[in-house]
């Protein structure tokens, strides 16, 4: 009797792991898998859903874009030289800081010293102000508005007009002991991403002076971008879902997995301006330059900007260079309002 249960319990030892196989592996295929995927080139948080480089406040060196995230810093150096017909060169640099508000409001400074004709000053001081009407693309071409109040500091140092030969302005030139009057300047700001490739910004501007001559001006600066895979190879899309295998369809995508390196981009850039004073109304100076403009992230947060523009008329500069430098403090990451460094297939569904 008792090597026939002895039996009987061996051969269930052998036997129970046979039956018990099949259901552990009917658990096992039901199981996710969750695959690690390299983390985003650029953890810089989103504004309110929009792609990076919507988020950043300045879009190019003559066009804004949409608005900061919320907490976020934007520090920026611009400088400006402006090659004109008859006159030395004006140049300019700028500083400029912003933060982002919540309920998508943007405040901002800038402060801006002019180099003219052996002259240096600090010519003008701004205070600025940003909102956007609604999250990213949920109103077509995400509309923006802009207020900028600025006090002068300095003197004029040279005519605001289309430049003129010196002998315009009698034997002593052109009267430098006039102060730059205050301003106002109120702007629409225009952006989208079309195609997840083509990144486009539309700023049209009024600014009127509110004393002096009260030189008043309009106009509509543009930009268009594409990211450049120069230094960092493009990213490997993700493998269709395979319906007959069950691991490959439980694959759980990680957010920034495929995004495009976007260190690099290029594209062109205009803007049109008309210029008039109270002696003048009927007689506007008009301008337009046009150029190449290019912007490269060597970091996450620090970004470099050029864009020599040319005039097409006599009454335009020769060459207006812009060369931006700039840097966006804040916490990182995708944050509350991700969208911004998600795969570009899946932004903003």
């Amino acid at each position: 009797m008792f090597p026939r249960f002895t039996l009987l319990i061996a051969s269930a030892w052998f036997v129970c792991p046979a039956f018990n196989l099949p259901i552990r592996a009917q658990v096992s295929t039901e199981q996710a898998v969750v695959v690690q995927a390299a983390p985003p080139p650029y953890e810089i948080p989103s504004a309110y859903g929009a792609p990076p480089a919507f988020s950043q406040s300045r879009f190019s060196p003559l066009t804004n874009a949409y608005v900061l995230p919320s907490g976020e810093i934007y520090n920026s150096v611009i400088f400006e030289d402006d090659v004109v017909h008859f006159r030395p060169p004006d140049l300019h640099w700028t500083v400029e800081c912003e933060m982002g508000l919540p309920y998508r409001f943007n405040i901002a400074v800038e402060s801006d010293i002019q180099h003219f004709d052996g002259d240096t000053q600090a010519s003008t001081v701004s205070f600025e102000g940003r909102y956007a009407f609604a999250d990213w693309d949920k109103i077509p071409l995400n509309p923006t508005v802009f207020a900028e109040y600025k006090i002068g500091m300095g003197n004029v140092l040279h005519d605001e007009g289309a430049p003129t030969p010196a002998k315009k302005f009698g034997p002593g030139g052109f009267d430098k002991s006039d102060p730059i009057p205050d301003g106002y300047e109120v702007r629409l700001l225009l952006s989208e991403d079309f195609f997840d490739r083509i990144e486009w910004a539309l700023n049209g501007f009024f600014e009127q002076e509110i004393e002096g001559d009260r030189g008043r001006e309009w106009g509509i600066a543009s930009s268009a971008m594409t990211p450049i895979h120069l230094f960092q190879p493009a990213p490997t899309p993700p493998p269709p879902p395979d319906h007959k295998n069950v691991h490959t369809n439980n694959v759980q995508p990680v957010a920034g997995a495929g995004v495009p390196a976007e260190d690099f981009k290029v594209g062109v850039e205009c803007q049109f301006r008309s210029f008039s004073d109270k002696f003048g109304r009927g007689i506007p100076y008009n301008s337009f330059v046009i150029g190449p403009t290019a912007d490269w992230k060597p970091t996450s947060r620090l970004r470099f900007d050029v864009s020599p523009l040319f005039g097409v008329n006599h009454k335009s500069p020769v060459m207006q260079l812009f060369v931006v430098a700039s840097y966006l403090w804040g916490p990182g990451g995708p944050g509350k309002e991700a969208g911004g460094e998600a795969p570009v297939s899946t932004r903003n569904r």
